[in-house]
């Protein structure tokens, strides 16, 4: 048994750990879970455990059903919301095929793939991604706690869950760079600290169960939904990300007038090039193209710039001296997507970037919303997807995604999105019933 593996029993016997959660996803992201007994743990940790796939979205067909998820040691940390005596524990998992070979379906691995074609250029894909969410009085509707907005310093129980939230995600190992009120009514955001993409999409994930249990423990209801409220800003998960060569920032060039080197500049290239086909990974519900319109701060238009928060890709102020912090950051995603399938896209894009040589277009520096479309046309910037369907069309004909998803994620996901846009589809709004049903 490894070092690890010996760390995660003698964890559990020095804390009276009696369950053990193992953890994964499927293909859109929703956390999976089951518990074991610390009697099964050795067990786990040298073989695996099995369970059945065929009910898992996007896994496997009834008759190819068996599956194995093998925990992964250097996730192990205690649950710090569950009783101590007789404590709970988890672990992330990889999943894989009764004969030990990686499961191609799981998520966690179309992340590892990429990271792996990163490395062997030499690369260490870091992120950091800043996600917004709501507190609202309960599931029901949408009341909610405060009537705040950017950085307001409020005594409200938003502020106060917010805070018990940051000590718990703290207490499980995961470091918080600072968190605050966002724009719209009760919305708010906790910043995780930089750190690999691995780590970051298992911290990810559990951030969204934390904000959850804390705000259910506390008579309250917390969501990452994309667009709540129709006049109000949506969720967002801006992804600052950078690559690393050993100790040295491969973005930074202290020669470049944005402090760019050719890396970053054919990193950026990759993710405007391939925007329109990764944001069906980025952006995967019906609701998450409400949130992608003009007048909201959430990008449409496919541009960068320095300073500007109404492109896609902003590159923060070098600072000097900081040569480490240089990195861009990619607007456009929201916080109910897969965070493993949307670093792998966002990884591979860049990695495309780089490898092809992709030329960089010019900056826009103004605000790209009040341009006449004559004059986007002339410039060339193109848009995102509007919708969930031009956004499945989009992806269906890209080579690139379903080189970056592999067959598998890439067949699966489009087929689940075609079923949510049929049954979306099919559903009589309120607002046609309000237009429509008084006058035709």
């Amino acid at each position: 048994m490894t070092e690890s593996a010996d760390y995660v029993i003698s964890a559990c016997r020095e804390n009276d750990v009696k369950f053990i959660r193992l953890w994964f996803t499927d293909i859109v992201g929703a956390l999976k879970s089951f518990a074991i007994t610390v009697e099964e743990l050795e067990k786990a940790l040298e073989e695996g455990m099995g369970f059945d796939g065929s009910s898992i979205e996007g896994f496997a067909r009834i008759d190819e059903s068996d599956m194995v998820a093998r925990p992964d040691p250097a996730t192990f940390q205690l649950v710090p919301w569950r009783p101590r005596e007789s404590g709970v524990a988890r672990m992330f998992c990889d999943i894989h095929h009764p004969d030990g070979t990686a499961f191609e379906g799981d998520p966690r691995q179309v992340l590892k793939r990429q990271l792996k074609r990163a490395a062997d250029l030499g690369y260490t894909f870091y992120v950091s991604p800043e996600m917004e969410y709501f507190y609202f009085k309960d599931s029901g509707g949408r009341i909610p706690l405060d009537r705040g907005g950017y950085f307001d310093q409020i005594s409200d129980a938003g502020s106060d869950l917010r805070r018990e939230t940051v000590l718990t995600l703290e207490a499980m190992g995961i470091e918080v760079e600072y968190s605050h009120h966002e724009v719209a009514q009760s919305q708010h955001e906790i910043a995780l600290r930089y750190t690999d993409a691995l780590t970051m999409a298992d911290s990810a994930m559990t951030y969204r169960l934390v904000v959850k249990e804390i705000a259910l423990a506390n008579g309250v209801y917390a969501t990452f939904m994309p667009k709540p409220m129709a006049d109000q800003n949506g969720s967002g998960m801006h992804v600052h990300q950078s690559l690393f060569k050993g100790e040295r920032n491969a973005f930074f060039d202290v020669s470049d007038e944005y402090h760019l080197s050719a890396i970053a500049r054919g990193y950026i290239a990759g993710l405007l090039h391939n925007a329109r086909a990764l944001t069906l990974v980025t952006n995967q519900w019906v609701n998450s193209y409400k949130r992608l319109l003009p007048g909201f701060e959430a990008p449409v238009y496919l541009s960068w710039a320095r300073r500007n928060r109404s492109d896609l890709i902003r590159i923060p102020e070098y600072k000097p001296g900081k040569e480490t912090h240089t990195r861009i950051e990619y607007r456009s995603p929201d916080p109910a997507c897969n965070p493993y399938l949307a670093f792998a896209v966002m990884l591979a894009a860049g990695l495309d970037g780089i490898e092809n040589e992709r030329q960089l277009p010019p900056p826009v520096e103004g605000n790209v919303f009040e341009l006449r479309a004559e004059e986007r046309a002339s410039r060339g910037i193109a848009t995102l997807p509007g919708s969930l369907i031009e956004a499945i069309e989009v992806a269906e004909q890209s080579p690139f995604l379903r080189s970056a998803l592999g067959d598998h994620v890439f067949e699966s996901l489009i087929a689940n999105k075609r079923i949510e846009w049929d049954r979306y589809r099919r559903h009589i709004t309120d607002f046609e019933l309000a237009e429509y049903l008084p006058i035709l």
